[in-house]
């Protein structure tokens, strides 16, 4: 017999010996006991190499001890990738994976609990599986399949670690077998390891319309929602509206809303706008707050909305949810599609029903039509109201709001107090965000019939400073509150103190900043008396931690 013939028989052989073993396995069942997961004995569940051609940037993990995160840099190319990282599988641990998939829905549905599966049922169906397949698996393999059912089940599936991503902003699919695309708050536009085929996407984007409580379909192939876990989508489905097959974005934010010290800190404001800010939302003035895509206007209207003071009624008005307020008396009202039976409830119905409500402060998402008309009417009747509008000037801004679709009257527009200008630039060879200028209207020039504007303040890209000018309504302020002009100013500077103090205790937490506000609007001296003793003994902290560590 050749020495091939007997490699063949043997092999065969040893594949005979190991489906006895295994179907002896299978009918005696196995013992397995699940436990944490222990890095150090169980050693790595995922590894990564670097492709030969790039250069490893950054590394960190988005779901440790699963999934990691590393940008690698390709200088022949000079572009970045981002690969997401999750749990190895072998070609068994892939077939097992499947086989456990489909057993583990099969029973869920079964018991109704698809939809609703914890991290604790998965754990056990899995252990319960392995143990009627009879095998015995090391605890590297559970997890790893552990980690998939939970990501596959309770999570996102293949996005989960992009959402996982605090670093990402933005995850854009643009079609079948095409790279995701996320925008990162380090390397920006960044290419990823990650794409869907055909049927995959189609299955993808239904789940994600389905699990926000919409209906996607041929018919109705387009959706704006907003995800269980507050981020915002926009999906398509197939290839009516996409030729290039199904494709979504999802914009993220932040589990805790950016707070006005975290803008100072980021450069988008200075000290002193905000307390600009804080003393003219305090007394009721207008603002919009506009700038093109991604350049943080609804982010930095949230902010400063903070400012409100504490008992004031306030009531927000959004196409998706974006806007979160620690605020006692706020009512946050979100417009509804109905398709096939009932009703749509736009904005312009709800900012008709939330006049009734008698709000003082009334915060729309973004003004597009109609219903700017009815803003504008509740802003000339006394009601303080912010919004956001895409435009990058003050000119944009007013030739927006007074031609059509929105086609708000110049005389209404005059009611208007402040327009915020932000701007997504380049900066240090990074991308930053600004607020480019601070505009304030005065009214309707008697000569010219246009509306008379100046800036507050402008931002110098040059230098990266903000220049402040005169105001005009903090004059105005003035004289609604009797102060002379020391006085304000001495208000102004107070405003200011306390920002500062807010910033040296690193107070960017939202609940304790708007506590710390409200603080203040009960008893402004008490506040300062606090912040000034909290920020001396900080600074003493601080220097004698620097001593205990240089000692």
């Amino acid at each position: 017999m050749s020495g091939e013939t007997q490699g063949s028989a043997s092999q065969r052989l040893q594949s005979l010996r190991r489906r006895v073993r295994r179907t002896w396995e299978v009918l005696k069942g196995s013992d397995l006991e699940s436990r944490p997961f222990r890095p150090g004995e169980d050693g790595q569940l995922t590894t990564f190499t670097v492709p030969p051609d790039e250069t490893e940037v950054d590394r960190y993990w988005v779901n440790a001890p699963y999934a990691f995160v590393v940008v690698t840099s390709n200088p022949g190319e000079s572009e970045q990738r981002y690969y997401a990282v999750e749990p190895d599988l072998d070609d068994f641990e892939q077939q097992l994976l499947g086989r456990v998939t489909d057993d583990i829905r099969d029973s869920l549905i079964y018991r109704e609990e698809a939809g609703r599966a914890t991290a604790q049922t998965l754990n056990g169906e899995l252990e319960q599986l392995l143990q009627s397949y009879g095998l015995e698996v090391g605890m590297n393999t559970f997890h790893s399949l552990l980690y998939y059912l939970r990501r596959d089940f309770r999570g996102s599936g293949k996005v989960d670690p992009l959402l996982n991503d605090g670093h990402i902003e933005d995850i854009s699919c643009d079609g079948y077998q095409l790279p995701i695309f996320v925008y990162h708050d380090t390397y920006t536009d960044i290419e990823t390891n990650i794409q869907f085929e055909s049927d995959e996407l189609d299955e993808y984007v239904i789940r994600l319309a389905q699990q926000s409580g919409q209906h996607i379909s041929v018919g109705d192939p387009i959706v704006e929602t907003t995800l269980p876990d507050g981020s915002r989508a926009e999906l398509a489905l197939g290839e009516e509206v996409t030729p290039r097959g199904s494709a979504f974005t999802i914009r993220q934010y932040a589990d805790e809303p950016f707070t006005p010290i975290d803008l100072i800190n980021y450069g988008t404001f200075s000290i002193e706008q905000m307390a600009y800010f804080w003393l003219c939302i305090e007394h009721n003035k207008s603002l919009i707050f506009a700038g093109g895509t991604a350049s943080g206007k609804t982010t930095s209207m949230n902010a400063v909305s903070m400012f409100i003071p504490p008992r004031a009624k306030v009531l927000t008005i959004e196409d998706t949810q974006e806007l979160s307020l620690h605020h006692e008396n706020w009512l946050s009202s979100v417009t509804r599609e109905q398709p096939g039976e009932g009703s749509d409830v736009d904005m312009y119905e709800l900012l008709r029903s939330a006049l009734r409500h008698r709000p003082e402060y009334i915060i729309v998402g973004e003004v597009r039509g109609a219903e700017a008309v009815t803003l504008f009417q509740a802003m000339n009747t006394g009601h303080t109201t912010f919004s956001t509008l895409h435009a990058d000037s003050i000119e944009t801004v007013i030739n927006r709001l007074e031609n059509e679709p929105i086609g708000v009257p110049r005389a209404m527009v005059q009611s208007l107090d402040i327009i915020s200008v932000q701007t997504l630039a380049m900066f240090d060879n990074q991308r930053t965000r600004r607020a480019k200028t601070m505009g304030e209207i005065h009214g309707i020039d008697q000569r010219t019939g246009e509306l008379d504007y100046s800036a507050a303040f402008a931002w110098d890209a040059d230098s990266d400073a903000f220049i402040r000018n005169d105001s005009g309504l903090l004059t105005e302020i003035a004289d609604e509150r009797g102060w002379s002009q020391s006085q304000l100013l001495s208000e102004l500077d107070r405003r200011e103190q306390v920002l500062r103090y807010l910033q040296k205790l690193d107070v960017t937490g939202s609940r304790r900043f708007t506590a710390l506000i409200r603080l203040y609007y009960a008893d402004a001296d008490r506040a300062m008396d606090r912040l000034e003793d909290e920020s001396r003994w900080f600074g003493r902290f601080h220097l004698w931690l620097r001593w205990w560590c240089v000692g």
